[in-house]
């Protein structure tokens, strides 16, 4: 049984790398792909060997009093579609002595950096990072450049990424979850900005999974530990094949470079 910060983050960050696959999105938008039957899309992600999988507390509940699984990580943000000029704005609507009790390993929050809301995002991540430290309770941020308001350095080849990487850092987080900044050269820049372990979010399921495969391959080459793809993985046709093809690459890295 994972107790101490150290040994709920190997659980979940096996050698400091990790394959989580986040579901948290049913509670923004519904109806999504693969998400209607959360049944078999846990089921099968585990099966795949997904070393943690983030979402909402009422989901979170459900699966661990039904499979007792202990590699979930609950996700405390949540916003609508239907939120108007606050549509990005991510509340909170749990804690971390709360995410503990219902059999989460860790939790998770978003902030969108550029939205207009978001002092207020970075300060309930503040709050968050402040109620895992006295739970022992690892936590990953998932922060975004991608507001009206961002305002990019002069030379920053990353596009805002590995700034928020190092808000995600700096406020407390264990682990951050960053977009792909289009290059390695760049992507590098993500990575050398923290030394806490940086997951590929997949974004959008578009194209061919195999060029998803690719990305992951250029990310892990410039010290990238891990993803958090989620739509890319519920949503297709196979769920616990694509975890499978993540696994090999993502915890493979270092024998195949």
């Amino acid at each position: 049984m994972a107790n101490t910060l150290e040994e709920r983050l190997e659980r979940i960050l096996p050698g400091g790398k990790g394959v989580w696959i986040p579901m948290d999105h049913g509670a923004s938008s519904f109806p999504i792909e693969g998400l209607s039957d959360t049944e078999y899309a846990v089921d099968s992600v585990i099966r795949g060997g997904a070393d943690a999988i983030v979402m909402q507390k009422g989901l979170l509940s459900h699966h661990n009093s039904r499979n007792g699984w202990d590699g979930y990580v609950c996700h405390v943000s949540v916003s609508t579609i239907h939120g108007g000029k606050r549509s990005q704005d991510k509340v909170s609507v749990a804690t971390a002595s709360e995410a503990l009790s219902r059999g989460a390993m860790g939790v998770s929050a978003q902030v969108n950096l550029g939205d207009e809301y978001e002092p207020q995002m970075i300060e309930r991540l503040g709050e968050l990072t402040s109620q895992a430290h006295m739970e022992d309770m690892p936590v990953l941020g998932m922060v975004y450049p991608r507001g009206p308001n961002l305002m990019i350095e002069e030379g920053d080849q990353t596009g805002g990424v590995a700034h928020a990487a190092r808000i995600a850092w700096e406020l407390g987080c264990h682990v951050v979850k960053v977009p792909w900044t289009g290059s390695q050269e760049s992507f590098s820049k993500v990575v050398e900005a923290v030394p806490i372990p940086v997951l590929l979010a997949g974004g959008p399921k578009e194209g061919d999974f195999s060029e998803t495969l690719s990305v992951v391959r250029e990310a892990m080459a410039v010290g990238c530990s891990g993803v958090c793809f989620g739509r890319q993985v519920f949503g297709s046709k196979d769920p616990e094949l694509c975890v499978r093809a993540l696994k090999e690459i993502v915890h493979e890295s270092e024998k195949t470079l």
